[in-house]
């Protein structure tokens, strides 16, 4: 039994080490803002908009784009679009008349996946800086003008932005959000940051390379690779979008699920990229390769230690341990904890990345983890609460 109660709390310490690590490193460094040495300007901006059956909320996303803080003269909006609801005709009929911003309407006949269509839009994209969005999300008014000033940097390539309102009002994703950004900050300060995010992106043009074909993880892998090219990959806490998000245990599976084995399958096909490109590959990478894809095995390893000693030392009664962590989960997924709200939110994702590196594991034993077509499937209850 007390080698039972040493390997749990063994496993405890393991599991939070880097953690600790990497709280007193954002502590000791005070990181604030971007990185990037900011200037003001006005290059020209191409607005990627990739769309599978929007029509329910594409005009007013298209209307958020042409009222942002930019000249329109100056911005091409490049739609890929998929759909069979008539999301194409709207976005026609929307920039019937309109001498500006300049449209550009790729009519895919068949679903090819988001990284295709996403690779298919950069390569028309004509102007010098590409914005990439996604039509379920909401942009400030200005993320397009900090966009461009961060990418004024000579060493800057890539800049995404901050989820700093969860449409919908979900606490577990907002506490996420709000932990992921004192990490995107510092990554950044340290050299650039590994993800990047749907809603908001922007690149250098020239800085743009084709993407696999079968990515899930599209955004982030665009800036890996720029990093990889030389240029940094940048966090400005500045730039706001809003996105709708779930807070049900059961609803968010999908969604936080695929995110995960896309992040997941990223770092394990660039792991050649570790120790290498500065402190991307010594610091950033490493730490990132331990929150998702130790770690959730670590908690996983934790949690059955633990209820097994429960067991071991009190019987029946040890199945207390198990109905506490799901008394947990269903409190947390009720956003009903309070000030440990944000540990339940960190728990969820790694319960996420767990399952996500499970069904990787079985892919691959059963030969076929690259099958994925990068397809997605649109939220309808989320659609509501963004309109």
């Amino acid at each position: 039994m007390k080698r039972l109660v040493e390997a749990l709390f063994g496993l405890v310490a393991l599991t939070g080490l880097p953690y600790l690590i990497y709280l007193g490193a954002y502590y000791l460094r005070r990181p604030s803002g971007t990185p990037a040495n900011t200037r003001p300007r006005e290059p020209s901006v191409s607005i990627v908009l990739p769309t599978y059956n929007e029509a329910a909320i594409v005009e007013s996303k298209l209307e958020e784009l042409v009222e942002l803080d930019y000249p329109t003269e100056k911005i091409e909006i490049v739609v890929v679009d998929s759909s069979d609801d008539g999301t194409a005709e709207l976005v026609e009929t929307f920039f019937a008349g309109r001498p500006e911003p300049e449209l550009t309407l790729i009519r895919e006949d068949e679903r090819r996946g988001l990284a295709t269509a996403l690779n298919e839009a950069y390569a028309a994209a004509e102007n010098e800086v590409v914005v990439k969005t996604d039509c379920d999300s909401r942009l400030a008014p200005d993320a397009v003008r900090k966009a461009v000033a961060n990418l004024a940097d000579p060493d800057v390539e890539a800049v995404t932005g901050r989820n700093a309102d969860v449409i919908g009002g979900s606490e577990v994703e907002q506490s996420y959000r709000d932990i992921q950004t004192m990490i995107q900050i510092l990554e950044s300060h340290i050299d650039s940051t590994l993800i990047f995010h749907g809603p908001f992106s922007a690149f250098e043009r020239d800085a743009i390379v084709p993407i696999d074909e079968d990515s899930i993880a599209d955004d982030s892998e665009l800036a890996l690779k720029i990093r990889r090219n030389g240029g940094r990959a940048v966090f400005d806490p500045e730039i706001h979008y809003k996105e709708a998000a779930h807070s049900e245990f059961g609803k968010r599976r999908e969604q936080k699920d695929r995110r995960a084995m896309g992040l997941l399958r990223l770092l394990w096909r660039q792991r050649d990229a570790l120790g290498r490109h500065g402190n991307y590959g010594r610091v950033v990478l490493p730490f990132n390769w331990w929150f998702m894809i130790v770690s959730p095995w670590l908690v996983g390893a934790g949690l059955a230690l633990a209820t097994l000693g429960s067991l071991a030392v009190l019987g029946p009664a040890g199945l207390l341990t198990p109905a506490g962590v799901l008394a947990f989960t269903a409190l947390g997924s009720r956003d009903a904890l309070g000030p440990l709200q944000p540990i339940y939110s960190l728990f969820d994702t790694q319960i996420s990345l767990l399952r996500a590196s499970v069904s990787l594991v079985r892919a691959r034993a059963d030969g076929d983890e690259e099958t994925h077509d990068g397809t997605w499937s649109t939220d309808d209850e989320l659609r509501e609460v963004l309109q």
